[in-house]
């Protein structure tokens, strides 16, 4: 047991990083819970439109993840080694790069929103009309395209800050940023203390301001200490980026990119598949999704702790303890997402009664919750595992294990599953999660070779 559980210091030391995350990723997401419901009191319509304009930013914003997290590989193995010209290079690259992606998805949302947004648009006879779901998923789009590059710029500073060892202030600016969107959701949704009632179009006005307000707390402040980050002199003094970095971050980065795009699109294409079932799915997959982030909250953050703390072993150059480190964080992360998992199966319940909708989305809704926790274990491991895997750079290795396999084995079955048998919904959301233990074993074998264990900026 002790190559599972570590000492009390290493349990301080990993919550010293941890806490911040998750206070920040939970009020986001309890946030996100609350602005879901708002939304779900207007209709059951308009929250389906808004879930679908959610789903299809999704891939824009792991898109997002995955192009500063290519860079950020780099960045905290420059933080190990205390080579603050080489942080800022990183910097300066995840800011090229979330430009070019910021304004390619405006241009693709703008060309291609109504067939995008069609093909979750199912009608089964649930009394859920098509065409008004459209036309406020199309309010909601116009709104949010505003926020995409603000959102952008806020990731590569964030991402930065946190793989520096900061993460109170990400934490302050995303939870300042969540109580302007709670605030003015209740405001504008609803039309209180005389301002118009905007449903959705309200619901992503909040949220546009929120991110605004969330960059310019952070970027404010890291300028403002630049003794604490020195990265930040000069940052912007020129673009420059010595080219063999650049064309290391681009060989190491481009598959992460590519794998975070490819994964959530293909977690968006099962949407779909499961959206063939109609658009009261569309809805419970809308609530059940919305609770279950939030007691995801612990895993994902975790894998932030495992990508910093192991990030900066390999790049110290400490490999004696690495493996054991990385053996208690990943145990830790699935012992604690058990505990939730169980919590979230006594109260799943509970929460689709806070909807104004029918009594099957509901009970649709708190089944896909009681599924989901039952593997939320099994998740902890993959994400953990995923996060070691790439820290050491074996970002191809990553690609294969997480989008290559999403497309290979998750979306065949579950497109062949959702067109041509009569299975039910609930059946098909099974057989698809359990098609993640074989990943369960390829991620264990990897973890035991220890193909990771790799200094990558040692010789840059």
């Amino acid at each position: 047991m002790r190559r599972f559980i570590g000492d009390r210091a290493f349990y301080v030391k990993v919550m010293g990083i941890a806490i911040p995350i998750i206070i920040q990723n939970g009020i986001t997401n309890f946030v996100s819970l609350l602005d879901n419901i708002m939304v779900g009191q207007i209709g059951t319509e308009q929250m389906s439109g808004v879930a679908i304009i959610n789903q299809l930013f999704f891939v824009f914003y792991l898109a997002l993840f995955g192009a500063v997290s290519g860079a950020g590989i780099f960045t905290v193995q420059y933080v190990g080694q205390k080579n603050n010209e080489g942080v800022r290079y990183t910097v300066r690259m995840k800011l090229l790069v979330v430009t070019v992606i910021c304004l390619s998805g405006i241009l693709l949302l703008l060309c291609f929103r109504d067939p995008l947004i069609s093909l979750f648009l199912h009608e089964q006879g649930d009394g859920i009309d098509p065409a008004a779901t459209l036309s406020f998923a199309k309010s909601y789009l116009y709104i949010m395209l505003i926020s995409i590059l603000p959102f952008g710029i806020t990731q590569a500073y964030v991402s930065t800050l946190r793989e520096s060892g900061e993460t109170v202030v990400p934490m302050t600016a995303g939870l300042t940023a969540v109580l302007v969107n709670l605030s003015l959701n209740y405001i504008l949704i609803f039309g209180h203390f005389g301002v118009p009632k905007l449903g959705v179009a309200g619901a992503a006005c909040a949220t546009v301001i929120s991110r605004f307000v969330e960059l310019s707390i952070v970027a404010i402040w890291t300028h403002r200490h630049k003794d604490r980050h020195p990265f930040a002199e000069g940052l912007y003094r020129n673009f420059r980026i010595p080219l063999s970095l650049f064309t290391k971050i681009l060989i190491k980065g481009t598959p992460l990119f590519l794998n975070e795009l490819l994964w959530s699109g293909g977690m968006t294409a099962l949407q779909q598949c499961y959206s063939t079932r109609g658009l009261a799915v569309v809805a419970a997959f809308n609530i059940s999704g919305t609770i279950t982030n939030l007691f995801n909250v612990f895993t994902i953050s975790m894998g932030s702790v495992v990508a910093i703390m192991i990030g900066q072993i390999l790049g110290s150059g400490d490999m004696s303890n690495v493996v054991d480190t990385d053996n208690k964080l990943i145990a830790f992360s699935v012992a604690l997402s058990a505990a939730l998992a169980a919590l979230l199966i006594i109260v799943a319940p509970l929460f689709p009664r806070f909807y104004n909708t029918s009594e099957e989305i509901r009970h649709l809704a708190a089944t896909l919750m009681t599924i989901a926790a039952a593997f939320m274990p099994v998740n902890a491991f993959l994400n953990s595992a995923y996060f070691t895997i790439r820290s050491g750079g074996r970002t191809i290795i990553t690609f294969l294990f997480d989008s290559a396999y999403m497309w290979v084995i998750c979306w065949p079955v579950a497109f062949f599953l959702a067109h041509y048998t009569d299975i039910s919904i609930v059946h098909l959301y099974i057989v698809v999660l359990s098609l993640d233990f074989i990943k369960v074993l390829v991620g264990y074998i990897m973890l035991k070779k220890r193909i990771w264990i790799r200094d990558l900026v040692g010789t840059t």
